[in-house]
């Protein structure tokens, strides 16, 4: 009979919880891990494209905080990709992706990111499964297990 080793995830965390993007100078956003989205998604308006050095970039702003339209962050990136992403109401739409730092808690890493409108969603950014594949363990019944509530 063949043996499985089974390793613990990095990380257990809640179906939400605060988060940094600190390459896109945001110290705190409030997320969403939803292990149903493949693609992680964030709020995004005023996108505009250029080129920096034969790369295409994205100049766009951010406003970190739900219900918060005054705090607000201009982010610039280079594009990784365009692609269809097909919403949880079922509407595709072409979107920008970026590649950027995610930290929850402990955990670092490099993952790619949609950008899109996200006013009327609960959550500024969404946590798709690709991001936190084979590193977390999420507990849909608690919420913010690596950071504390009121940072």
């Amino acid at each position: 009979m063949k043996k499985f080793k089974i390793s613990p995830p990095i990380l257990i965390a809640g179906w939400r919880e605060w988060a940094e993007l600190p390459d896109l100078n945001i110290s705190k956003i409030k997320v969403k891990l939803d292990t149903g989205a493949k693609t992680s998604s964030l709020h995004a308006f005023d996108l505009s494209t250029f080129t920096n050095k034969g790369e295409e970039w994205l100049r766009f702003d951010v406003h970190p905080i739900q219900d918060n339209d005054t705090i607000r962050r201009t982010c610039v990136c280079p594009i990784v990709d365009h692609r269809w992403i097909t919403s949880s109401s079922g509407h595709s739409q072409k979107r920008f992706i970026i590649q950027t730092t995610l930290k929850i808690g402990e955990y670092s890493s490099l993952v790619e990111i949609s950008l899109a409108k996200r006013d009327e969603m609960g959550f500024r950014m969404l946590i798709g499964r690709n991001a936190l594949k084979k590193k977390a363990l999420i507990d849909p019944g608690r919420s913010f297990l690596l950071t504390h509530q009121h940072r």
